[in-house]
């Protein structure tokens, strides 16, 4: 069973236990894509993918609780919990939906915080608490990095040894603040040669996880695993989420 199948089978136990009713109208969720804007408001740097285009965050607005996801596969979901508890999870458009409205459901049940993305200079303040918190809970590791996320990258590289891959094409090869770019076939080397793993969310939603999975400790970042990382106990850092 794979982790998201695990989470909509815990996900249904809480639904019971708060007495929600997942098939009634009042349980209706509705998904949307949010614009830039919307989603990261006016940061002071130009380079993170939701501003060049190449995510799109969705977000599950569950009664008056927004949770968020971002997806490569945008599209609008409008319906009950029960229709998406029912959703296959063989595309990225149907993870994200699911990912985006259990965190609206979690925060709902004041279950999660922080599943609303940062805005404006956030960011960039988020980004530079990270290193302390990295050293505060595993010292001076060697990081393997998966995903481009700028601002972390941009302060982690002035205290770790770091490698960064990603899966957009663009990025790929290049380097960028500092370090060179590689794709995702090289993100199990990276994880080998590394003693932690910090990683987008996102990887929930791609159907990526399994490719970490390699005995080193991961930590995620971001408002996607919000939901998520509280069922399971996962780590996670997102110090300015919403």
């Amino acid at each position: 069973m794979s982790l998201l199948e695990e989470a909509r089978e815990k996900l249904r136990v809480i639904i019971d236990e708060a007495g929600l009713h997942s098939g009634e109208a009042i349980d209706i969720v509705s998904t949307r894509d949010l614009t830039a804007k919307e989603a990261i408001g006016r940061p002071d740097r130009t380079d993170f993918p939701l501003l060049k285009g190449k995510e799109v965050m969705m977000q599950a607005t569950y009664r008056d609780c927004v949770g968020q996801a971002f997806t490569d596969q945008p599209a609008q979901f409008h319906g009950t919990l029960e229709e998406v508890l029912r959703l296959t999870f063989d595309t990225n458009h149907n993870r994200a939906v699911f990912v985006a409205t259990l965190n609206a459901v979690m925060r709902y049940l004041g279950k999660v915080q922080g599943t609303d993305h940062c805005k404006d200079k956030e960011p960039r303040l988020c980004a530079r608490q990270l290193p302390e918190y990295i050293t505060q809970h595993y010292g001076q590791p060697k990081i393997a990095f998966v995903g481009y996320q700028p601002a972390m990258i941009e302060e982690l590289v002035k205290h770790f040894k770091i490698k960064v891959s990603d899966l957009d094409p663009d990025n790929i090869g290049r380097e960028k603040l500092g370090v060179l770019i590689s794709g995702p076939d090289n993100t199990a080397k990276n994880i080998d040669w590394a003693d932690i793993v910090l990683t987008t969310g996102t990887v929930l939603v791609n159907d990526t996880l399994a490719e970490l999975e390699r005995g080193k400790p991961v930590i995620f970042y971001g408002v996607t695993i919000a939901g998520l990382a509280a069922l399971f106990s996962l780590p996670r850092v997102c110090f300015y989420g919403r």
